[in-house]
């Protein structure tokens, strides 16, 4: 059994401004109920996020999963991004790095990708061929190898699929985080207390059997959940995507936490936990 009493689900978004329909939480108790919305309807802010998981860290030893890429790829390269002299190379000086050069309000990133480093991310046709921009990190390769759907790249900043604005902006929530909650596989898994992990919500999705495409009912989810051993989540109202992604990854956090297989993944070096991360949920 894990050793985690609440397992909480961040879908996070990248939007500009001040609050964003785009965030959702889902939080999941130890045991097989059903797991719930934080504030339902609720429009979340990513400050507003900060502050609530640190008030909760506190309360009980709670695994909270953000739905970004906590860094770009390294090791393919060399360099997050190659021909910027000076960078850090490992996550934490890139987070702290990122969150200085940011002008965006409430932790967002836009400023990153469209000025201070624009030529390293694809906006469209007019920067060349996309696929020269489609550098991955070794946990997105050991996903998009088993199948089934393809991990984006932080690089890729066009289209509704794209996570580059989320994760970088995931950084600077990561960087704040940085020392008051253990971060893994930055930060070795402590024996007590509370860890953040970056998660793939269709991780999840394609754990519970499923063909990893978005959870469009509740009849959808409440199967998803049932392939978890988790209770289904009653009611009526509609859900939205945000949401079932939530609800299924808090519940899928909440399955396999307690196997060790996914804290020691095959292909988690060292190198690689210092400088890229993985996403849990993949081995």
């Amino acid at each position: 059994m894990s050793r985690f009493e609440r397992f909480a689900a961040i879908d996070w978004s990248g939007a500009r401004g001040k609050r964003h329909r785009g965030i959702a939480i889902a939080m999941a108790e130890a045991g097989a109920g059903a797991p719930r919305l934080i504030r339902p309807g609720h429009v979340w802010s990513r400050t507003g996020v900060l502050g609530w998981l640190l008030d909760e860290a506190a309360r009980a030893p709670t695994l909270f999963g953000f739905d970004i890429s906590a860094a770009p790829p390294l090791l393919a390269r060399g360099d997050y991004l190659p021909g910027e002299p000076g960078l850090p190379r490992d996550a934490n000086g890139f987070w702290a790095y990122v969150d200085s050069r940011c002008e965006d309000e409430d932790l967002g990133a836009a400023s990153f990708l469209e000025q201070a480093h624009r030529r390293h991310f694809y906006f469209g046709a007019a920067d060349g061929v996309k696929r020269d921009y489609l550098h991955h990190r070794a946990c997105e390769d050991a996903f998009n190898a088993t199948g089934g759907g393809k991990a984006s790249t932080v690089y890729d900043a066009i289209g509704a699929a794209q996570v580059a604005k989320a994760s970088f902006s995931g950084m600077r929530l990561f960087h704040h985080v940085d020392g008051r909650v253990p971060i893994w596989p930055f930060d070795p898994l402590p024996d007590a207390g509370s860890v953040v992990v970056e998660i793939y919500t269709r991780a999840f999705i394609r754990l519970a059997g499923m063909n990893g495409r978005k959870l469009r009912s509740r009849d959808a989810l409440n199967a998803g959940l049932g392939a978890f051993g988790s209770d289904p989540v009653a009611g009526r109202r509609p859900l939205s995507d945000h949401e079932t992604d939530a609800l299924i990854a808090a519940a899928g956090m909440r399955a396999i936490a307690g196997d060790p297989r996914f804290w020691s993944p095959a292909g988690l070096t060292p190198r690689i936990a210092r400088s890229e991360g993985w996403t849990f949920g993949v081995i």
